[in-house]
């Protein structure tokens, strides 16, 4: 019988199939359409110390084989995520969750961080580096090694749970900066992000989205996050999540091969609500077609 299971920082998932922060919401919104149990565990919407509203609209732009996206990290705030949405996820997902977390400051990474270590339904924190940094010049924490690795180092400080870095695609080393999250006490690194990029409505002459650019997502991003995910595997031993693109079964075990420990799906959440309860009802099948007895051992088998 096929062995689905995988571990992520010492965390026995049934699967390596997670849900992307952004697409999955708090995950009781999909729960009204199936059992959202089945899934490995997935990662809620990126969170910050007070409530945003996001950009202005339009927000969203369809592209080739993709989308792109500048929502702007819209969400209710931390104490409105424990008080409110958490007792909610509560009721319906019994496992641990992802908590994606965003900041313009270290010292709000590091504040939403010790608020969360304390929820029991949190098993992992993810740093979204993505965001511009407002005491750093407005550069992403994520564009370089030395940010990387310095508010990294800061919320490691005031976490006991495993620490998972989320990169951006945007940089010229991303191995490097992976490292260097490494060195500064990450746990796992998850990859990739959106790539920028925009379109230009011809009739205005003026771009589509309202932030005029936005992260590309989707099928069109597929083989840079794989190669981004090999280069990651052979920098770094610490476990890798990885996403971007995906939308598939093989393409869960083609980031498996790559290096990936378990892997994220995002954008394919918002064309298809049923595609990681898919996936997953197919992974058995499709182990059994490539002679894959347990998954876990075609981790970075393409290596």
């Amino acid at each position: 019988m096929a062995d689905t299971r995988v571990t992520l920082c010492g965390i026995t998932l049934d699967n390596p199939v997670i849900p992307a922060s952004g697409t999955f919401g708090y995950g009781y919104e999909f729960a009204k359409l199936y059992d959202i149990n089945c899934l490995g565990t997935f990662s809620f919407k990126g969170t910050t110390v007070l409530p945003r509203f996001g950009n202005p609209t339009p927000r969203i732009a369809e592209t080739p084989s993709g989308m792109l996206n500048a929502v702007g990290l819209q969400n209710p705030g931390v104490d409105a995520v424990i008080s409110y949405e958490l007792p909610r996820l509560k009721e319906v997902f019994f496992k641990p969750v992802i908590a994606n977390i965003s900041g313009f400051s270290i010292d709000e990474y590091v504040q939403i961080a010790a608020v969360l270590d304390k929820e029991v339904q949190v098993g992992w924190i993810e740093l979204n580096v993505s965001c511009p940094n407002v005491h750093g010049g407005g550069a992403a924490f994520g564009t370089t090694p030395d940010s990387a690795a310095r508010v990294t180092g800061a919320v490691r400080r005031v976490t006991k749970k495993p620490l998972i870095v989320k990169l951006s695609p945007n940089v010229a080393d991303i191995a490097g900066i992976a490292k260097s999250c490494e060195c500064a006490g990450a746990d796992a690194i998850s990859l990739i992000n959106t790539l920028l990029g925009m379109r230009i409505d011809i009739k205005k002459r003026s771009p589509l989205l309202a932030n005029k650019t936005g992260g590309l997502s989707g099928r069109a991003i597929f083989p840079v996050a794989l190669r981004m995910v090999y280069q990651v595997y052979e920098a770094v031993r610490i476990p890798i999540i990885g996403m971007g693109g995906v939308a598939g079964t093989e393409d869960v075990l083609e980031m498996m091969l790559a290096g990936a420990t378990a892997v994220g799906i995002g954008s394919a959440n918002l064309v298809d609500p049923f595609i990681c309860r898919d996936i997953i009802n197919s992974l058995p099948a499709e182990m059994d077609k490539y002679g894959i007895s347990r998954l876990s051992d075609i981790i970075g088998g393409a290596h």
